[in-house]
């Protein structure tokens, strides 16, 4: 997938979100451990919060940012990559952590090439900030996940 525009990658990136919510509800019916369900519920509406405060940040953002043009981001379907993968009865709270992982860190690899593609200023600034945000809620997401082991 190319993007052109910053407000078509956001547009991207929260569709990718909702594609993970509806991997996790696939997942929830498969799965036999009642944990592993606990977890997927919660990575489910986790992923539909963050893609509607993408939306909401793509209805609120100044125009200008928004339509800020880029030549080299490309990035793989990730909307195919989801749907390809096949939900295991016998998964692990950790075989979930680490998919759930590996699809955000994707995504956050993307904000990541394109804040270093995006020259120094108000962009590449907001660009930064939130894949340190998105990084700190990963962090939490694992510790709470983590906890939820000690229980």
């Amino acid at each position: 997938m190319r993007f052109q525009q910053l407000s078509e990658q956001l547009a991207y990136v929260s569709k990718c979100r909702l594609e993970m919510a509806k991997l996790y509800s696939r997942m929830y019916g498969a799965v036999d451990s009642s944990r592993v369900k606990l977890m997927l519920e919660y990575f489910q509406q986790h992923q539909k919060d963050v893609s509607k405060k993408i939306d909401d940040y793509i209805e609120e953002a100044p125009s200008r940012l928004l339509q800020l043009w880029y030549n080299d981001i490309t990035f793989e379907d990730f909307i195919k990559r989801c749907q390809e993968i096949t939900p295991k009865a016998n998964m692990s709270e950790e075989d979930l952590l680490d998919l759930h992982l590996e699809l955000d860190n994707r995504l956050i690899a993307l904000f990541e090439k394109t804040a270093d593609s995006s020259v120094p200023g108000e962009v590449k600034s907001a660009l930064n900030d939130l894949v340190r945000v998105e990084k700190i809620q990963q962090q939490r997401l694992v510790h709470s996940s983590i906890r939820m082991d000690d229980i």
